[in-house]
């Protein structure tokens, strides 16, 4: 008998909480908060349990954080109300992936707050 395409995940919360916690690579470097998680979850979604489910939910996150900015622009224009959305969409953006880090890190699925689906 053989087996053939069976591989065994393995259970890494740490790697899940890091990739969580590298979107806040914007912060320190100005950039690098979409490439690094996305690097990681392509090269390691299909060894690590759950990595693809906390992957797709870290691309969808940037991806809308990035949809809002593009719209709040605009909105500095009208009334100047463009600038509490960037100054709220800086937040979410700082908070979201503290509270999703610690959420990987007990094994539990990431939050999907004000996040569009995409893929």
């Amino acid at each position: 008998m053989e087996l053939v395409n069976q591989q065994v995940l393995r259970k890494d919360n740490t790697l899940l909480a890091i990739t969580h916690l590298s979107q806040l690579l914007h912060y320190v470097t100005g950039f690098g908060g979409f490439i690094v998680p996305l690097i990681i979850w392509l090269t390691s979604k299909n060894n690590v349990e759950g990595l693809d489910e906390h992957g797709r939910s870290i691309v969808n996150f940037q991806l809308s954080m990035l949809l809002y900015i593009i719209l709040c622009i605009p909105g500095i224009l009208l009334f100047g109300l463009g600038i509490l959305g960037l100054i709220g969409v800086g937040i979410l953006g700082f908070i979201l992936p503290i509270v999703n880090a610690v959420k990987a890190a007990n094994g539990e699925s990431p939050s999907n707050f004000l996040t569009i689906k995409f893929i």
